[in-house]
């Protein structure tokens, strides 16, 4: 599989908005460079899976890949955050823990 150097540009794009977007949501701060990269190219993938599997479809684009991505990356961290034992308390909606 060939994938030019600007595929490879937008979907690293891609997965660091998202995963820093899910960051901001859960836990009010990202999770580094490298972390936000790594959760938001994994929610990507869910996101991708996901959300066509519940007749969920954003369009296409940067920005529908954008929201994807941070679906699945907003659901990978749920899981974990479950996965840890924290539960619900991850969630937050602009207030410091």
């Amino acid at each position: 599989m060939y994938m030019s150097g600007e595929s490879l540009l937008i979907i690293l794009v891609v997965g660091l908005v998202a995963g820093w977007l899910a960051g901001q949501i859960m836990h009010g701060a990202g999770f580094g460079i490298v972390g936000d990269l790594i959760i938001g190219i994994v929610g990507a993938f869910i996101g991708s899976w996901l959300l066509p599997q519940l007749n969920i479809h954003l369009g296409s684009g940067i920005i529908a890949a954008i929201l994807s991505a941070t679906v699945g990356a907003l659901l990978l961290l749920l899981i974990v955050g479950l996965i840890r034992g924290r539960g619900g308390r991850t969630w937050n909606w602009g207030r410091r823990w």
